[in-house]
């Protein structure tokens, strides 16, 4: 995804771009408002930011080859703020075009639930990236299971694949589904093992070796616990 944004087939590259822009909008925002922006401000210079992104062509200098584009895009995000004053945001406000919104609910909306402490820019927009991946993930899970006789069921598993069901045995969720306890399990079993695997491929889309692959994953794992 990353390669064809930065290419130079216009049709791939500008559904790249929009994807690209549509799934990590939001550690974007939360590390400017963590940066000590406000809602308002916040949302102009994400938006800004992201239109800087496509004028000046900076997906065309991601190299797989050069480390993990969560880093590559935190770093040209620092750049970009240190370039900017809000003044200059304001007046431009997305170089006078019209933004739709990126996603239904606004960034706001989910900051609230951010930590009220103390913690860094720099890992809420790390938790917020983490959050992306898994949400990615499960997404084609539900796109998945849609096409199998679980899908209808697909939301009382996803608890056991996140955990937040570990307490209730398989045979009240089979109760639930109306199967076994045994398909039950192996039901979970399978959708564990499936999502492990959509985690991993949401990964290695954005990092250059399989080291980095590995230690991406431990590193989303600290951040969610």
């Amino acid at each position: 995804m990353v390669a064809a944004a930065g290419g130079k087939l216009e049709t791939a590259r500008a559904e790249a771009l929009n994807a690209l822009c549509r799934e990590y909008w939001y550690p974007l925002y939360a590390y400017i408002r963590r940066s000590g922006n406000g809602p308002e401000e916040a949302k102009d210079l994400t938006q800004s930011f992201l239109l800087h992104l496509l004028e000046k062509g900076v997906f065309g200098m991601a190299d797989r080859e050069r480390g993990r584009f969560r880093t590559f895009l935190l770093a040209n995000l620092k750049n970009f703020l240190i370039d900017q004053n809000r003044r200059s945001v304001a007046a431009k406000r997305g170089g006078g075009q019209i933004f739709e919104p990126l996603e239904k609910e606004s960034g706001e909306e989910r900051y609230r639930f951010e930590p009220l402490d103390s913690e860094s820019p720099d890992l809420i927009y790390d938790r917020g990236w983490a959050k992306t991946v898994l949400q990615r993930a499960v997404a084609r899970l539900r796109e998945e299971s849609a096409l199998t006789k679980h899908g209808p069921g697909f939301d009382a598993l996803k608890g056991y694949v996140w955990g937040e069901r570990s307490g209730v045995s398989c045979a009240e969720l089979g109760r639930e589904l109306g199967i076994s306890e045994e398909a039950a399990k192996k039901t979970v079993q399978r959708m564990r093992r499936r999502f492990g695997e959509l985690l991993r491929q949401q990964i290695a889309e954005t990092v250059s070796t399989p080291t980095e692959l590995e230690e991406e994953l431990r590193y989303l794992a600290s951040l969610l616990k």
